[in-house]
């Protein structure tokens, strides 16, 4: 918790990995063991809460947000004044211990709400991406940054990109079909927002009343085939990771009336209902104003994206912004902002 409140929006961070050595595989990076791991959330400053596995990979609900390991990527999110970038050189130590290769490097995050209260590196973009150009190895070279603005200045889209060209496309781990989405809210409907409230000395451990605000939200329903690992923190917030076979879903929300946030991200296939999905999250926190950002590794679906936001306008939004760009390695990214129609711009 900051002086002004807490800070919903997260900082992300996916890092790509390859190795050589066969003996390394299936696991890779599932080789890090959890005392690496804690030593990696300490220089981030958070810690493991809840964890779940299965056989593609593992899954943390941390106190700020969340974290997947793969045998080659690592995804860490986290919200708060987190030192997210922080953890970079020591997930390069650990992985060159494992004799495994960093290949390309993706950062993201929207605007944050309380950007003063903010530690150094993620004091601004600049600095961000300063730090990135410092850390991340030289044979990533081909590097790009950009913000991707919108009509409103509170969900603005930041990325840096970096990759290694020299490693051969069967190192990549992209599926042609795969995109991420990461969808940004604030001003949750504050009747729905109250359901992410604990009720005081309830005498409850925090997995136990986060599968009741899974249940109360129907947060669920999102995707009924996903094994869902679930937590509340005490007075309020949640977070859940959901796991579909290869596939992950988190959500995190920060319920306080003044600055209320909830942010929703999975990786998804084109085959896959993405719009039922969309439609059933703004259901469940009707937000004042919301961004989606979709990354897409190779193949570029305009009809997709134009049919997320034709559901979300049928929910009573309108979309302000529209920005499309393309980054090395990362493939093409959609940046779309919405406004409820009951608010103005």
């Amino acid at each position: 918790m900051d002086l002004s409140g807490f800070e919903g929006f997260e900082k992300r961070l996916e890092l790509h990995f390859f190795g050589d050595d066969p003996e390394i595989f299936p696991l890779g990076l599932r080789k890090i063991d959890f005392e690496s791991i804690q030593q990696v959330l300490e220089a981030v400053q958070c810690t493991v809460v809840s964890a779940v596995g299965n056989s593609y990979f593992d899954a943390y609900v941390l106190s700020e947000s969340s974290l997947f390991v793969y045998p080659t990527k690592i995804i860490i999110k986290t919200c708060g004044t987190t030192q997210l970038l922080k953890s970079i050189n020591h997930m390069l130590h650990f992985t060159h211990h494992l004799g495994l290769t960093l290949c390309s490097c993706l950062y993201t995050r929207g605007s944050f709400i309380f950007p003063k209260s903010q530690p150094f590196p993620h004091t601004s973009f600049k600095d961000e991406v300063t730090y990135l150009e410092d850390t991340i190895p030289s044979n990533l070279c081909h590097r790009k940054a950009s913000i991707m603005p919108s009509k409103s200045s509170s969900h603005s889209w930041h990325v840096f990109t970096a990759n290694d060209n020299s490693v051969s496309h069967s190192h990549m781990p992209y599926d042609n079909d795969i995109f991420t989405m990461e969808i940004c809210m604030t001003e949750l409907d504050p009747i729905l927002a109250r359901k992410f409230f604990r009720r005081a000395g309830d005498g409850k451990t925090g997995d136990s009343v986060g599968k009741e605000m899974t249940e109360l939200t129907r947060i669920n329903e999102i995707n009924p085939n996903a094994l869902i690992c679930d937590f509340a923190f005490d007075p309020c917030g949640y977070s859940m990771n959901g796991m579909d076979g290869e596939r992950y879903s988190t959500i995190h929300v920060t319920p306080e009336d003044g600055f209320s946030y909830a942010s929703f991200e999975c990786a998804g296939s084109i085959n896959d209902d993405i719009v039922h999905m969309l439609m059933k999250v703004v259901q469940i926190f009707r937000p004042g104003t919301m961004s989606i950002s979709t990354t897409w590794n190779k193949y570029y679906n305009n009809e997709m994206w134009t049919d997320m936001a034709k559901a979300v306008e049928s929910l009573g939004f309108k979309c302000r912004t529209c920005a499309m760009d393309q980054f090395p390695a990362t493939g093409h990214v959609v940046f779309q902002m919405f406004t409820a129609c009951r608010k103005t711009v």
